[in-house]
């Protein structure tokens, strides 16, 4: 359940740009009345719509969570919290620029930002940050924790890399798609890989 939590914002993004994609002058008219007044010159074009709104709908849906987390009084994430910063910032700069360079961007300041605080953590606090996470699910030698944790900052840094390379080179269409399914299932891939290099741990801790 915690997995379809976090990716709330991501889907709603992928359908209402699919839906803006399969119907231009709506999406038009539907940016145009919502969004008008937030965006320079205050004319949302039909190529730019589709984004335009899952953007929009993407951070109402993050803020949405936290909202929730909230109300329900309980702990929410510093992810999430930098998640919304960034996703506000850089979506609210593609809204008012009616530019999808910017949204494009947030995937990879955030993966960024996630890995780059494991290696400050690690490095500098000696804090590491998986371990911190995982400790209660299992035990592992110190060396493994920091060969984990590097791992993990390793993938997000990749993950950034990957994003600006499709970003780049490939439509926008196929970059929100490519957000969903691409993205999702790189982060299973790992999960998987790492589950399988940590199951002798698993057992040896039973």
């Amino acid at each position: 359940m915690k997995f379809l939590f976090d990716l709330f914002p991501v889907i709603l993004f992928f359908a209402m740009f699919k839906w803006g994609e399969g119907h231009p002058e709506s999406a038009q008219a539907m940016a145009q009345h919502y969004l008008g007044g937030l965006v320079a010159g205050g004319q949302a074009s039909a190529a730019q719509a589709p984004i335009m709104l899952a953007t929009a709908l993407a951070i109402l849906a993050t803020v949405a969570q936290i909202g929730y987390l909230l109300l329900r009084k309980r702990k929410v994430d510093t992810m999430l919290w930098v998640s919304l910063i960034i996703i506000t910032l850089f979506g609210g700069a593609t809204i008012y620029f009616h530019n999808d360079t910017f949204i494009k961007w947030k995937p990879t300041v955030l993966y960024w930002c996630f890995g780059g605080a494991l290696v400050v953590a690690q490095m500098l606090l000696n804090k590491n940050l998986i371990r911190m996470m995982m400790e209660s699910q299992i035990s592992l030698p110190d060396a493994v924790w920091q060969r984990l944790s590097l791992a993990w900052a390793a993938f997000f840094g990749v993950m950034g890399l990957v994003n600006l390379y499709v970003a780049y080179n490939f439509s926008t269409a196929a970059w929100v798609n490519f957000k969903l399914f691409g993205f999702t299932g790189l982060m299973f891939a790992f999960i998987i890989a790492q589950s399988v290099l940590l199951s002798k741990y698993i057992k040896d801790s039973r």
